[in-house]
């Protein structure tokens, strides 16, 4: 885990030593973020938004503004930008994208303030029963996240909602907040095939016990299109009863790889490290191809997971599992308990 926190650490450090030469390079700096705003990714409006609200520049800061209105999905940089910065150098351009008559606006401004840890207060409040559909999905998403369970009626509310968006950000507070009854819409969301559905199925099963999780598991099994959820809901639940099943599931091409990691996420074993990964399998191809005629871009969702070997990982663990002594509810070999989960 330490290992983990300083590679991420010296990440940091490569980030801030790019937007310090930006900074450097003062006016052309800030050209070429404006110029690279029309390439249309986040990690382009998050260089770009960082330098903007840094100068505090009225047209910098509308420039990026133009960009992420013009491409609603693109705000996860700006709020990425909001993040980054100090508590005080973001809290004026919050409160005004709170202020504002519009919409995107104040998603960004409460996405803002849950990433700074600031409670937006009376403005949530009235964000949750906005008619504005994806204003009050982020504001639900928002009670969740800040732990504010006096809008907890308010969640209620919106369980049944007709917009998928707004009934998943629901149930998924409601579940943080303790309300049970939000767990079987997470359920049919999950069932239905709905975009969110790999985060629904992993906060249902974290608001279960492992009885319920279990009897769910084999739900997801058995039905024909739930296969890789079901290799992730084992890792997710963390009980080592499901692991012989796990490995037999690292025989099969498309899901060996999130088998291996649901692996890893009960024992704590890291596959490479280990000597328990091998090559991709010859002929094998994911993602997209160089074939003009494939209609598939999809990139490869397990593109960065070592491919493990079956038959090294169940040869160790026919060696290894008594020894381990994994809880039956664990997280990378360890209990599900505070004091296990902030180490």
């Amino acid at each position: 885990m330490d290992l983990a926190i300083k590679d991420l650490v010296k990440l940091d450090d490569r980030v801030e030593a790019h937007l310090d030469g930006l900074r450097v390079a003062g006016e052309p700096g800030w050209e070429l973020c404006k110029e690279a705003l029309g390439n249309e990714e986040a990690g382009e409006v998050f260089a770009a938004s960082v330098m903007a609200f840094e100068s505090g520049i009225e047209a910098r800061i509308q420039a990026v503004l133009d960009a992420v209105t013009a491409k609603p999905e693109l705000a996860r940089g700006m709020v990425s930008a909001l993040g980054w910065l100090s508590f005080e150098q973001a809290s004026p351009h919050i409160h005004r994208f709170l202020g504002s008559q519009v919409h995107l606006h104040r998603q960004i401004g409460l996405a803002g303030c849950v990433v700074q840890r600031a409670d937006p207060g009376k403005i949530l409040s009235q964000a949750v029963g906005s008619r504005n559909l994806p204003l009050r999905a982020r504001a639900l998403k928002a009670v969740g996240e800040l732990g504010r369970k006096d809008l907890l009626k308010a969640v209620k509310d919106n369980l049944l909602a007709e917009d998928d968006q707004v009934r998943y950000w629901a149930a998924w507070s409601g579940v943080l907040l303790g309300e049970l009854a939000a767990i079987p819409i997470l359920q049919r969301l999950v069932e239905r095939e709905e975009p969110l559905r790999e985060q629904a199925c992993a906060m249902a099963l974290r608001c279960m016990s492992v009885e319920q999780g279990q009897a769910w598991l084999k739900t997801l099994v058995s039905a024909p299109n739930t296969l890789r959820l079901a290799v992730q809901a084992a890792g997710v639940m963390g009980d080592p009863a499901n692991i012989p099943w796990l490995i037999r599931q690292m025989e099969n091409p498309t899901v060996t790889r999130v088998a291996g990691e649901s692996f890893t996420f009960i024992t704590g074993i890291d596959l490479a490290y280990d000597d328990l990964d091998t090559d991709k399998p010859d002929g094998f191809e994911t993602g997209p191809t160089e074939d003009p005629e494939d209609e598939n871009v999809a990139m490869d969702a397990d593109e960065d997971l070592p491919w493990p070997d079956p038959r090294l990982i169940e040869k160790w663990w026919e060696i290894h599992r008594l020894e381990l002594d994994i809880p039956r509810s664990s997280l990378r070999g360890w209990p599900l308990l505070p004091r296990s989960l902030r180490n």
